[in-house]
């Protein structure tokens, strides 16, 4: 003769569930919070510059720093752009030697030498090596095999943060800023790089 199987209540179904769960959001949990947690600084967040026209941008905005509209002394003389290593920052330089405009940048994980270069080659939109969407792509230099632009996300995001290791010379910037890059810096356009 079978043995009639017997069936646990409901309320058990639940209450197992609900135990499993609660054990997975502590290990999830405890799995980020000993994962790597990038470290947001004021000197590398930048913020728009914003013309009439332009929306705000969503870009986190970095603490005033006192000669960030100065032009680098260093920097050499007429029409051209300065990237500074040191302040993460560009300044678009009138053929008068006027900044007609200045933001922070998010520098890749390569840094260009400092010197003098041209813009060689534009492109209008790319996938950058973080296989994020950029447009408004301006290359200037390569260093240890490495290309180095400057461009902005498609979306206007920041660039995520490089993995461990990753090579990459992308100076991104907000989308804004980028724009008005684009319009500055034709093919052959001087770039100064100081510290």
């Amino acid at each position: 003769m079978p043995v009639p199987a017997r069936r646990l209540p409901s309320w058990a179904w639940v209450t197992g569930l609900t135990v499993g769960a609660i054990a997975t959001v502590v290990a999830l949990t405890a799995q980020a919070e000993n994962g790597p947690h990038p470290k947001a600084s004021a000197a590398h967040r930048p913020s728009a510059s914003a013309s009439p026209g332009t929306r705000p941008s969503t870009s986190p905005k970095p603490a005033a720093t006192p000669k960030a509209a100065q032009v680098p002394g260093s920097s050499g003389t007429g029409r051209r752009i300065v990237y500074s290593l040191g302040q993460h920052r560009v300044w678009l330089v009138d053929a008068d030697d006027t900044a007609r405009r200045t933001f922070a940048v998010w520098p890749g994980t390569v840094n260009p030498v400092i010197g003098s270069y041209t813009v060689t080659v534009r492109r209008d939109a790319v996938t950058g090596s973080d296989g994020v969407a950029i447009e408004h792509v301006m290359y200037f230099s390569a260093t240890s095999g490495v290309n180095i632009a400057f461009s902005n996300a498609v979306d206007g995001s920041s660039p995520p943060p490089a993995a461990t290791g990753t090579r990459t010379g992308g100076i991104r910037m907000p989308k804004a800023d980028g724009t008005a890059l684009w319009a500055f810096g034709e093919t052959g356009t001087r770039v100064r790089v100081v510290e």
